[in-house]
């Protein structure tokens, strides 16, 4: 028979390796740093809101035309302070696939190959499952804990790292 016939088969599996964990030169970052970024990223999140907060004790003391401008004030500083945290996010995360915490921390989200992870992949495919996933009534808790518990393996990859084909890393 052929020899070119038969070294070349259409329907074979392909023979290229694929290596499913990060690179030897990549650090996985600790599941401490992992929380202590977790919680800052909230905490940002968190004082976003202080001026809606902040205008709640005065509306008792208001008269009752005024409440909604101060409620409306209120929200409004709180919409554009959450607006600003989010573009620099993402400004960040398309920098260095660093969030505001990460940064701080000294953090960075990657692919898994080491390459640079986009702002695209890191919101629809690494925020938004997941924020879609908790949201669900009986569902979304379970995820919580599954997603958080992942962490506790040897390569410290969550569930929504495995989504996105990401890695946390120390930058």
């Amino acid at each position: 028979m052929n020899e070119t016939l038969v070294s070349h088969n259409p329907y074979a599996a392909p023979a290229a390796t694929v290596k499913d964990e990060a690179s030897p030169e990549l650090r996985p970052a600790g599941r401490g740093e992992r929380l202590g970024a977790y919680l800052l990223d909230y905490l940002f999140v968190f004082l976003c809101f202080i001026p809606m907060f902040a205008t709640l004790p005065f509306m008792a003391r208001t008269a009752e035309g005024d409440r909604g401008m101060l409620m409306g004030v209120g929200f409004a500083i709180t919409g554009l302070l959450g607006l600003a945290l989010a573009v620099w996010n993402c400004i960040l995360i398309h920098r260095n696939g660093q969030t505001l915490a990460k940064l701080m921390l000294g953090l960075r989200v990657v692919r898994c190959d080491g390459s640079r992870c986009g702002v695209l992949r890191y919101i629809f495919a690494r925020l938004l499952p997941v924020a879609i996933l908790d949201g669900l009534p009986l569902v979304g808790p379970v995820f919580f804990l599954v997603d958080s518990l992942m962490i506790f393996r040897d390569n410290r990859r969550c569930l929504h790292d495995e989504i996105a084909d990401t890695i946390v890393v120390i930058a």
